[in-house]
């Protein structure tokens, strides 16, 4: 019985491992829709310079978030780009890109 639970340990882990990588993969889809949506808003309301404070302040420094937006024609759009992590937010071995639109609109003085 001992050799049979040191032989399926090792299994064990393995899927738990795999498990919680699907996890993270699967948030970082999530942060990564939600600070483009984000980032969109603002920057249709704010311009630019909102745009890429908005998707970072939805995202953490660890995720290596890189953000792409574009004001032109009536639709804002915003891409934010995020690591694919591997057991860790820090360690990452691809990216994950998250789009997002809004429709243009100005504050008033």
């Amino acid at each position: 019985m001992a050799v049979e639970f040191v032989g399926t340990v090792p299994l064990i882990l393995l899927l738990v491992a795999a498990v919680w990588e699907c996890v993270l993969i699967g948030y970082a889809f999530s942060l990564a829709g939600n600070a483009a949506d984000e980032a969109a808003r603002a920057g249709a309301v704010k311009g630019a310079g909102e745009c890429r404070t908005a998707a970072a302040k939805y995202v953490g420094s660890a995720w290596g978030m890189s953000v792409v937006c574009d004001g032109s024609g009536d639709v804002y759009k915003a891409t934010v780009r995020l690591n694919i992590p591997v057991l860790y937010p820090g360690l990452g071995f691809g990216a994950i890109e998250g789009k997002g639109g809004a429709a243009m609109e100005r504050e008033r003085p």
